[in-house]
């Protein structure tokens, strides 16, 4: 591994029309400068507001972040141009574990951390499409969507507290995101968190003793670093998130590779396996899993700069960054309405991103398997089914996501042995292999 040489593409002021600069290239230094500071900006509403609803220490979160983002670029030998940002997908199930501590909850962050970093060495040796067999779309989309519609009542919940200062925080994300377009468009958490806040402090929403903890806070200071403990039942919580980091992961691999007009899927066991060492560090020293980032795929589409370059900036200015306190403590007095109003939104977003999952690979849910384990598997989630097995409490998440890992190739198979044992014997009595779940 080695920081790469970037040579400078065209000019290094300019890019010429229907060209772009590419991830071994960069512009001037100063414009490269601006440019991962776009970066910055572009993941901020998004980390900083995973560890604001799971209260992990915030500028421990942005130090993880930076530290991982650079383990990423230099494990993928400056390749894949990605910023390694907190993932959506640990907030159920680290909401969700809160009465288990934050030790506990940090251990089933390293835990899912070591188990892709497992999967992305096992990509390595059997090729990117050992994916598609193990995890169809059908099983992926579910398993995000069942997460992401998990969080509702947390959403509703926050919202519910605050209901017009979430309103207010609602309709600028929503005003923003249909009326802006490019970067600012990407921002649209951001921005209408900063208007809810700002409405908030305006009509005496904000905690005054958060608002004492922010003046009181230096300005400069270590993060406050944590120590994992390995909790089994906690851990089981949180493993299903794995399969969301692998397809997003795989994902920006493909993005990537599209945008540049190069091949990139040897390298997707790679990007796993940098991203699973980027959480583990993570989850050993106090901060939130990380992932790739779609926000920052938006600036390089509207800068047309893929350099690396710019992404060490980036994690060079986060790092900066977590070593102030005072940031830490402004960003924990964002209130409850504000989290309500952002979290409405994006917990829905996740749960439809595993539709959109099915429908970019059009998913037959015509078929009576793809319908039946994916509509079991989505409800168990959605409403959080919890049984215990044992001493260990299991919750929605985790049997829904069990439950389509195992149930969808059985089912596939038992389809499977039907369908020949028909073909042996004959059409059935209406003439055609019936595919309908109710008759």
């Amino acid at each position: 591994m080695r920081i790469p040489r970037w040579s400078i593409a065209g000019d290094g002021k300019s890019i010429p029309t229907g060209s772009f600069v590419a991830p071994d290239q960069r512009l001037s230094w100063p414009r490269t400068v601006g440019i991962g500071m776009q970066h910055v900006i572009a993941m901020f509403g998004a980390t900083l507001l995973v560890p604001t609803i799971t209260h992990f220490p915030v500028t421990t979160t942005l130090f993880f972040s930076g530290i991982g983002t650079a383990l990423f670029l230099l494990i993928t030998h400056g390749r894949v141009p990605s910023y390694l940002g907190s993932s959506f997908a640990f907030i159920a199930p680290l909401t969700a574990s809160s009465a288990a501590g934050p030790a506990a909850q940090l251990g089933a962050v390293a835990a899912v951390g070591i188990v892709l970093v497992a999967i992305g060495f096992a990509v390595r040796a059997a090729g990117p499409r050992v994916l598609d067999a193990t995890m169809p779309p059908i099983v992926t989309g579910a398993i995000v969507a069942l997460i992401g519609l998990n969080l509702a009542p947390a959403a509703t919940g926050s919202f519910e507290k605050q209901p017009l200062i979430a309103a207010i925080t609602l309709g600028a994300i929503l005003l923003v995101t249909v009326l802006s377009r490019g970067l600012l468009g990407r921002l649209s958490i951001l921005v209408g968190s900063v208007v809810g806040w700002v409405f908030a402090a305006v009509t005496g929403g904000l905690s005054h003793e958060r608002l004492a903890a922010m003046h009181s806070a230096d300005w400069i200071g270590l993060p406050e670093f944590r120590a994992p403990a390995f909790h089994l039942p906690t851990i089981l919580l949180a493993l299903p998130v794995v399969v969301v980091l692998v397809a997003e992961n795989v994902g920006h691999v493909k993005a990537v590779a599209t945008i540049t007009g190069k091949s990139l899927d040897s390298l997707a066991g790679t990007a796993l396996v940098a991203d699973g060492i980027a959480t583990t560090l993570a989850g050993f020293g106090g901060g939130s899993g990380t992932t790739t980032y779609a926000e920052n795929i938006g600036v390089m589409a509207a800068t047309k700069v893929y350099s690396t370059a710019a992404y060490w900036v980036a994690a060079a200015t986060a790092i900066a960054l977590s070593f102030s306190p005072k940031f830490g403590a402004l960003v924990f007095t964002i209130p409850d309405g504000v989290i309500g109003g952002a979290t409405l939104l994006l917990y829905g977003l996740i749960g439809l991103l595993g539709v959109r999952i099915w429908m970019d690979a059009r998913v037959d849910l015509g078929d009576p398997v793809n319908l039946t384990v994916a509509a079991a598997a989505v409800v168990a989630g959605i409403g959080n089914l919890t049984l215990t097995v044992g001493n260990v409490e299991l919750g929605g998440i985790v049997w829904g996501s069990v439950g389509i890992l195992i149930g969808y190739p059985i089912a596939r198979l038992a389809r499977r042995e039907h369908s020949s044992e028909v073909g042996a014997n004959g059409p059935d009595r209406r003439g055609h292999q019936t595919n309908d779940l109710v008759e």
